[in-house]
């Protein structure tokens, strides 16, 4: 096991340059990969204890190390970190793997080689959905992504993914402008937008044509085995309207109105008509109309407690898009009611409602409200800035933290520091953000990059189903693993992480579900954090 840890992604050569070692030392160097000479001898920092790891660690800074290269770390009796490069597109590859993951992932469409490459595989689920209340009735409903190992497609998870897409590229159009190799490249829109536009295709044939509802998911009865898409012939249940479901969709359709009107009014048009339709339905069904898994079925649930947050989302999102004062006012009144307006958890998405209140055209917005909100949202920002400067390894997460998708939530932080910071200016909040990315890439306490394909220490078997059964040695590359989870919720983790503290609760095995799943929403917050971190051009202070 590695006791120096980096992104082993690499660094630009502006970047505050930081890495991580378990144990107690003084000193270090920067050796060049090529040649093994010395290029730079620093100092650690203090050594101080992380509650997470249960480790003493210290931590050097060799930021002022500006040259290209290939370089590793050396440390007197604790060993070399994996190699890292710099220079200054060292992010641009994880950041298009990132997305192009999310293309692996389709569902109803052959996966050719000429686009996913060795990973290729033939067209899947193409038969249509029977309605769970009503099997005599069936409905098309191919489409859509596979929403993480499993190949079942849920409304919910969607909203998210398709959000942070969104959102991803609204912020950092100029990090996205590379194609990435899928089949629409080339057709003038950006290949972020080609992606979230086939997930919206599949979300509109989710929502009922009479009433406006929408169903909650369209997954087979149990989970298969771990089988390619295209051999799971299970019959495809369509399972009832849910007003999360249908408030998620109704926001992501009204800002993609917005996003997609400068490309195609017609499809702008589209949107806004399916969003307001389900926003219809929503005050025709005021009561909550939560989602429960029927007896005998064990797809994914994505169950709630609550769906004032969804609503509260919605209505800022179709607020932002007509200006109809309705929205607004139930927005204000939302806003009032809930006890937390920052969250972006697939679960909880009240902060996808903050956000886009807080970028509404000022002559729009209460100015009041406008400011509890911020004022919301930037004291997270500086909550999640005094975890991070007590944790070892600079994560927002405490220890109890580390659950099912704990890089989701690290990622989703990421996501609300960068976007603090754009509302309030705070070196604290970017560099937070950079301390979430490395993590990402390497710079914990397992030395493990949560990406396939990327890093010295990718992840290789991730719990995807595609990925244990192509006969290929390496998974289908740039998909986001959960990380580690504390609770111990599978047998691979009960047998493997008993005992270890909360951040090294991880094994890197396909059994392991809750350690090493993947999903859409775990990705998408990434293809967030890697848009930014690729356009963030300046010099951390010290």
């Amino acid at each position: 096991m590695r006791n120096i840890h980096v992104n082993q992604c690499g660094y630009r050569p502006w970047d505050k340059k930081v890495f991580v070692c378990r144990g107690t030392a003084e000193e270090f160097q920067v050796i060049n990969k090529v040649n093994n000479e010395i290029v730079l001898r620093g100092k650690m920092g203090p050594a101080v204890y992380d509650q997470s790891t249960d480790e003493t660690v210290v931590r050097g800074d060799f930021s002022e190390l500006k040259t290209p290269g290939e370089y590793y770390i050396s440390v007197e009796n604790l060993g070399d970190s994996f190699s890292f490069k710099i220079g200054n597109n060292v992010y641009e590859d994880v950041k298009d793997g990132l997305l192009k993951a999310l293309y692996m992932q389709r569902c109803g469409t052959e996966l050719v080689e000429s686009h996913a490459g060795k990973w290729s595989h033939e067209i899947c689920h193409t038969s249509k959905g029977v309605l769970y209340e009503a099997p005599e009735i069936e409905m098309e409903i191919t489409g859509g992504w596979h929403d993480a190992g499993d190949y079942g497609r849920y409304v919910v998870p969607a909203g998210k993914a398709v959000a942070d897409l969104l959102l991803a590229y609204e912020f950092f159009p100029e990090a996205f402008k590379n194609e990435i190799n899928i089949p629409e490249s080339g057709n003038n829109l950006p290949d972020i937008l080609n992606e979230a536009k086939y997930e919206l295709d599949w979300l509109f044939k989710m929502q009922n044509a009479n009433n406006g509802g929408v169903y909650h998911k369209a997954t087979t009865q149990f989970f298969c085995g771990m089988i390619m898409p295209e051999k799971d012939l299970a019959p495809i249940v369509i399972y009832p309207i849910s007003s999360p479901a249908t408030a998620d969709f109704a926001a992501t359709m009204a800002y993609a109105a917005r996003v997609y009107e400068k490309f195609d009014k017609e499809y702008s048009r589209k949107c806004l008509e399916a969003a307001e339709k389900a926003w219809t339905w929503l005050k025709a069904n005021p009561e909550p109309v939560l989602f429960k898994n029927p007896p005998n079925m064990n797809s994914g649930e994505y169950g709630d407690k609550s769906d004032l947050d969804e609503r509260y989302w919605a209505s800022a999102e179709l607020y932002k898009t007509t200006g109809n004062t309705e929205y607004h006012e139930y927005f204000e009144a939302a806003f009032k009611e809930l006890k937390d307006t920052n969250s972006l958890g697939w679960a909880d998405m009240a902060g996808y409602g903050s956000i886009t209140y807080l970028f509404t055209e000022r002559s729009m917005v209460d100015s009041e409200v406008y400011a509890k909100v911020k004022a919301g949202f930037i004291d997270k920002a500086r909550a999640l800035v005094s975890i991070s400067q007590k944790d070892g390894y600079k994560v927002t997460r405490l220890p109890e933290g580390y659950i099912w998708g704990s890089n989701m939530n690290i990622l989703n932080n990421a996501m609300h520091l960068v976007i603090a910071d754009i509302l309030e200016s705070n070196n604290a909040f970017i560099e937070t953000a950079f301390s979430q990315w490395n993590y990402l890439l390497g710079a914990n306490s397992l030395s493990q990059c949560y990406v396939t394909g990327y890093g010295s220490k990718p992840i290789m078997h991730p719990h995807h189903r595609p990925s244990e059964d192509d006969g290929i040695t390496e998974p289908v590359p740039g998909l986001v693993s959960g990380g580690p989870c504390r609770a111990l919720l599978d047998p691979a983790a009960k047998a493997h992480c008993g005992g270890k503290a909360p951040a090294k609760c991880f094994i890197d095995d396909a059994e392991s579900y809750s350690t090493n799943e993947i999903a859409i929403y775990w990705n998408s917050p990434a293809v967030f954090v890697a848009g930014f971190v690729n356009l963030k051009m300046c010099e951390f202070k010290p």
